[in-house]
């Protein structure tokens, strides 16, 4: 009985043992498989904050998706993908077309997609698109004449783009002369004014005359033709995300800035590209502002203002830019704390010409890079930074001769040289602010 007993109490320690060892294993297989788990889901994760991130950088990409720029490491814009093919494309395809004819105290309004050819000449008369919000709309101004008091000629209430393109050889003239009137909660300050994404084209002329701004896009504007004359009291050519110039003979004398980009609810855009045309810009304050960045990849650029060229990233890769300044040629300054104060200079053929007194032909407050092209600048003080300056390429003439040194403006001028060629800029950078 005693040998029964303890035959069945060892197979009853076996079996526990045994069971003991099995759900051991089995809390490390689980524990094993959380851990995967949540391994798999934080990596899930991370790829898909990456992939938001990417979405929200890329550009456009034909006439659907909204544009924002494409922002490479270095902090230049890759426009590969900025302009569509419509965009670019300066003639419309009216076969299908509906005609209107302007009258006195009448508005024409649009209401869904398609092209509309417009010609005539009226007094307190406005072309308004109201339409669906993927519609895309195009206005053919065929030799146009508006002239109102206190309304935009063209008002883009609603659409998903509108091209305003101007047929081949004809003269339309815009004008506002009184106080613009607000519609409701929207104040409209512009002869062209626009909710959404606005493009300018065509092979004829288009001439703006205003008592605010010219031409105000509150998304994207994007010049790819045409030849467009804007005389104004405030800002010429303004836009809240973008201002994007492909191409056309652009003429601005504005009271403000000749082009001004800004987005109060996102520091991340309000940006300015340029990669053509050409472009004579007067203005009271910047011949172009940029809150974020203002590249310039080509073009052929002339600016008479209190400040050339203005931005929190100026890069220069190419084109031909002119400028008469009596404040800042070309001005890096913190509009935006999405981007790092920078000055580049990469390429192109740039000519600054200062006024006297305490001026500066590139002031960065930040870093200041010349990697290449020709930078000839007339004037007391070449240049201020408050960061870094590396000169790594390209040409640099002060005051008609050539030099390696990027010398650092600091009281006033008073000071100026004193850098030299240090590498880094520490003296400078540190020094450099005392200019101001």
């Amino acid at each position: 009985m005693k040998k029964l007993l303890v035959l069945l109490l060892a197979v009853i320690m076996v079996a526990s043992l045994a069971a003991c060892k099995t759900n051991s294993n089995q809390s490390a297989t689980e524990a094993e498989t959380q851990t995967s788990a949540a391994t798999q889901q934080t990596e899930a994760q991370t790829k898909a904050e990456a992939s938001s991130v990417d979405d929200t950088n890329k550009l456009t990409q034909g006439d659907e998706v909204k544009t924002t720029a494409n922002v490479t490491s270095s902090g230049a814009i890759d426009a590969s993908d900025l302009f569509s093919d419509r965009d670019l494309t300066q003639t419309a395809d009216v076969s299908g077309a509906t005609y209107y004819t302007l009258s006195d105290n009448s508005n024409i309004t649009i209401d869904k997609e398609g092209v509309y050819v417009i010609s005539g000449s009226a007094s307190n008369a406005s072309i308004i698109v109201e339409a669906g919000d993927n519609d895309k709309v195009q206005l053919v101004l065929n030799g146009v004449s508006i002239t109102n008091t206190s309304s935009p000629a063209v008002y883009v209430k609603n659409a998903d783009k509108v091209f305003v393109t101007t047929a081949s050889g004809t003269e339309n003239s815009l004008s506002v002369t009184g106080t613009f009137t607000a519609d409701g909660t929207t104040n409209t300050d512009a002869v062209i004014f626009s909710k959404d994404d606005l493009v300018l084209n065509g092979l004829g002329t288009l001439n703006i005359n205003s008592t605010d701004n010219g031409i105000s896009s509150k998304d994207d504007l994007k010049i790819t033709g045409g030849t467009i004359n804007i005389t104004c009291t405030s800002d010429g050519l303004e836009a809240n995300d973008s201002i994007a110039v492909a191409d056309g003979t652009i003429t601005v004398k504005a009271g403000k800035d000749a082009l001004h980009a800004e987005n109060d609810e996102d520091n991340k855009v309000g940006y300015v590209y340029i990669c053509g045309g050409t472009l004579n810009l007067t203005g009271g304050s910047d011949g172009i502002q940029g809150t974020t960045i203002v590249q310039v990849d080509g073009g052929n650029i002339t600016a008479n203002a209190q400040e050339g060229i203005e931005g929190t990233y100026v890069q220069i890769n190419g084109g031909t830019i002119n400028i008469t300044a009596s404040d800042d040629g070309i001005n890096a300054t913190s509009k935006s704390t999405a981007y790092t104060v920078t000055a580049e200079f990469n390429g192109g053929d740039i000519t600054i010409n200062m006024a006297q007194g305490d001026t500066d032909g590139v002031d960065s407050n930040g870093n200041l890079y010349i990697n290449g092209g020709t930078l000839n600048i007339t004037g007391q003080s070449p240049f201020d930074y408050d960061g870094q300056a590396q000169h790594n390429g390209g040409t640099i003439i002060v005051n008609g001769t050539e030099t390696n040194e990027i010398t650092n403006q600091m009281m006033g001028g008073g000071m100026g040289g004193m850098r030299g060629g240090m590498p880094g800029g520490d003296m400078g950078g540190n020094m450099g602010g005392f200019g101001r």
